[in-house]
């Protein structure tokens, strides 16, 4: 019942973002004095409605559960000549361009807002996160090559204080679409910088990696994961493990393999994959005891590829975690600044994606916001609103992008009406509505590709 709760959960996303998108449009074509006559939650044939207010606005559910509209008294839809003469001054087309653009930008800004709102809260509420240590791949990784270990805790970027992972991933990301070197400040573990006020400075050099991998996933490139708890312990055993055909037992803890000192679970997982059909000792620790078993992986072909297994299963590396908490003044700046930089991160992925130096898979659709949906729900109220600001935030950016048809389009219009003094003629905007159209679906399709390419693979 997975794909159900995705879809719950799918639904109330979109509800609650349109419901606020669409509330910005109606509030401030309210305070400017046009006339609304249906807020609609959905697309389609209205299933559900009821009148309320002095104007008698019509309050609407349709059919259709993807987007929404507010249908404001306008000349363009139903013609001059049926709007009463005593009503002409509450049409849209009769306010100051000034208006226009306001009541047009509120749907975004409102997007907008509720991120800020969502995030000062999640802020003051406190988030749990895993710390900043840092999981160094292989010594030939451009981390351990820049002087990073495993285990450093980072506590700043480019002078910039990181209080969890997701902050430095997000700072991370950030320096590589900006394609300048991160200037790490960690602490690490046995040295006397730890206890001191002294962190150590590590500068990654990004020349080694290409622009897509600078942009995409730049912590896998760099070599650098999240570092989890450091014990491997078994948790249980696949039929006809070579493991359990060795004498291990669940609950035993993995120390060394072949008298080398393991780090985690991703390492002991690494040595065994490369040994198919090799004999490794492995010292156990089993209820304060410890003894050497020699286990021989059995070979297997995963993903056209030949790899050792164990057939085990272990406890989760769980991270260590901290809790990221502000006052309410602090979480409201916190909050505006992650605004305004998801946005501006946002705007140059999609400048780079025109320009060709970051894959269009980067571009995803309804699916994948309902897969990821579904998750954050799982997971918990917490996350989940979280997700919620992020979505809020990308709707109010694509908004805001200048393709007719959306907002950004009529806000490009009405730019130049002030420019130029006068609306652009009805041939000119028709053309436009045609060409947007056109790329919107275009860019659905890529979204829905990609959406399936993700769900196959």
């Amino acid at each position: 019942m997975t794909w159900l709760q995705n879809a719950l959960a799918f639904l109330v996303t979109l509800g609650i973002l349109v419901t606020i998108h669409e509330f910005g449009h109606y509030i401030v074509a309210r305070w400017c004095g046009v006339k609304v006559l249906r807020f609609s939650l959905g697309m389609g044939k209205v299933i559900y409605s009821r009148r309320l207010g002095k104007d008698q606005t019509e309050w609407a559910i349709s059919l259709l559960p993807l987007g929404g509209y507010v249908k404001m008294l306008d000349a363009r839809e139903m013609g001059a000549e049926k709007i009463a003469p005593d009503e002409l001054s509450r049409e849209f087309c009769q306010q100051s361009v000034w208006k226009r653009i306001a009541i047009v930008a509120a749907g975004p800004i409102a997007n907008f807002l509720l991120a800020i709102f969502l995030y000062t809260a999640l802020f003051v509420h406190g988030v749990p996160e895993p710390v900043a240590k840092v999981r160094v791949g292989s010594t030939s990784s451009v981390a351990y090559k820049a002087g990073l270990r495993y285990g450093d805790l980072v506590t700043a970027v480019n002078g910039e204080q990181v209080q969890s992972w997701t902050e430095f991933r997000w700072k991370m990301l950030q320096a590589g679409v900006n394609r300048r070197n991160p200037v790490l400040e960690v602490q690490r573990a046995g040295t006397r910088e730890i206890s001191g006020n002294t962190p150590i400075s590590v500068e990654i050099s990004l020349q080694q990696l290409s622009s897509k991998e600078a942009d995409n996933d730049i912590l896998q490139h760099l070599g650098l994961n999240l570092a989890g708890s450091t014990e491997v312990i078994l948790d249980g055993f696949l039929p006809d493990s070579p493991a359990q055909r060795a004498g291990l037992q669940a609950g035993d803890r993995i120390l060394e393999i072949d008298h080398k000192p393991l780090l985690d679970i991703i390492d002991f997982r690494q040595i065994v994959n490369a040994s198919a059909d090799k004999p490794l000792k492995l010292l156990i620790e089993r209820k304060n005891n410890k003894f050497e078993v020699e286990v021989t992986p059995v070979s297997q072909e995963v993903n056209g590829q030949t790899v050792g297994l164990m057939k085990v299963t272990y406890k989760p590396m769980v991270p260590e975690m901290t809790v990221v908490q502000a006052g309410l003044l602090q979480a409201f700046a916190k909050s505006v600044e992650k605004t305004w930089d998801t946005s501006i991160f946002s705007l140059k992925m999609m400048g780079k994606m025109l320009t060709g130096s970051v894959s269009l898979k980067n571009i995803t659709g309804p699916l994948t916001i309902a897969d990821y949906a579904g998750q954050t729900s799982r997971i918990g109220m917490v996350v989940y609103l979280g997700f919620i600001a992020v979505i809020s935030i990308s709707l109010g950016v694509m908004n805001l992008l200048p393709i007719p048809v959306l907002d950004g389009g009529h806000l490009l219009y009405y730019s130049l009406e002030v420019l130029t003094g006068k609306p652009l003629q009805d041939r000119y905007v028709e053309m436009g509505q045609r060409a947007g159209f056109f790329l919107l679906l275009t860019m659905m399709a890529i979204a829905f590709f990609n959406d399936i390419a993700r769900l196959m693979s």
